[in-house]
């Protein structure tokens, strides 16, 4: 008698929506390793390819809008989508080609990391961007993960401050997103809240945690954003899968590399490693 075929169980399928990092800290390269340590099959529609490494990006260029929306659709139609995120989309018309590609296929939970700056202050977001994130990708948004200078631009005042924070919060989900997760790691001094704000909710939820030292944070939004993808992708409850990823997230930061001369990168796969 023949040995027994194990039955095959379809794993749950995510979709990052983002550029590449050819030093392999964050982007699409970061999201798929994140996807991959939470047992979720990872798949991608790349929007830019960047030339980066531990210092910086030192170039980049864009896909074409057709091919954008080609990769979403052909993932989409084919495979299935349980939940995706978007990073770096580098123009208003990417932002709206991306917007239209996920309503189109009804692509949900939707992860919105408006990433408008690289770690080391490279603009990957052009400036007219920001309108189109807020008019057509912010309101098909589960949840949306802004730093305090992204936030900023995005609800068009300074966010330096718990207060603020709160408030921004509060604007986003305006906006459309059922959770907004203002994170707090450009504050001052020995803590690095977030502040948790769903929609509907009383209060915002804060999520606290000392400062955790070393130098090696490359990719950290993208791990987040991509765990809290992964962990929607297996059915968790929006705000629940903003913690886990926290918490997973604060633990590939502790497990950060130190390649390159600069900035290195945090790593995803500290569970496996034994992290």
């Amino acid at each position: 008698m023949g040995a027994r075929v194990p039955v095959s169980r379809r794993r749950p399928v995510a979709l990052t929506i983002a550029g590449t990092d050819s030093g392999g800290g964050a982007g699409v390269v970061a999201d798929l390793k994140t996807f991959e340590a939470h047992g979720v099959w990872g798949t991608c529609a790349v929007v830019a390819v960047t030339a980066q490494n531990s210092v910086g990006v030192q170039a980049f260029e864009t896909v074409s809008p057709a091919l954008v929306r080609a990769q979403v659709d052909s993932v989409a139609s084919d495979i299935g989508v349980d939940a995706a995120k978007t990073g770096m989309l580098a123009s208003a018309q990417l932002v709206h080609v991306v917007a239209e590609a996920v309503r189109a296929n009804r692509i949900g939970p939707l992860v919105v990391d408006p990433v408008l700056v690289s770690k080391h202050g490279d603009s990957l977001l052009a400036d007219d961007a920001v309108d189109a994130l807020r008019s057509a990708l912010l309101p098909l948004a589960t949840v949306v993960t802004p730093n305090l200078p992204e936030a900023a631009r995005i609800v068009g005042f300074a966010v330096d401050d718990r207060q603020a924070m709160e408030a921004a919060g509060r604007a986003l989900v305006e906006m459309g997103p059922t959770v907004a997760v203002v994170k707090g790691g450009h504050l001052g001094g020995d803590s690095s809240p977030d502040c948790l704000v769903a929609r509907g909710a009383a209060e915002p939820v804060w999520l606290e945690g000392g400062r955790i030292a070393g130098r090696h944070t490359h990719g950290t939004g993208c791990v987040l954003s991509a765990a809290i993808c992964a962990e929607l992708a297996r059915g968790m409850d929006p705000a629940d899968a903003c913690v886990a990823a926290r918490h997973f997230c604060r633990r590939a930061i502790v497990a950060g590399l130190a390649l390159g001369s600069g900035v290195g990168p945090v790593d995803p796969g500290w569970e496996r490693l034994g992290g």
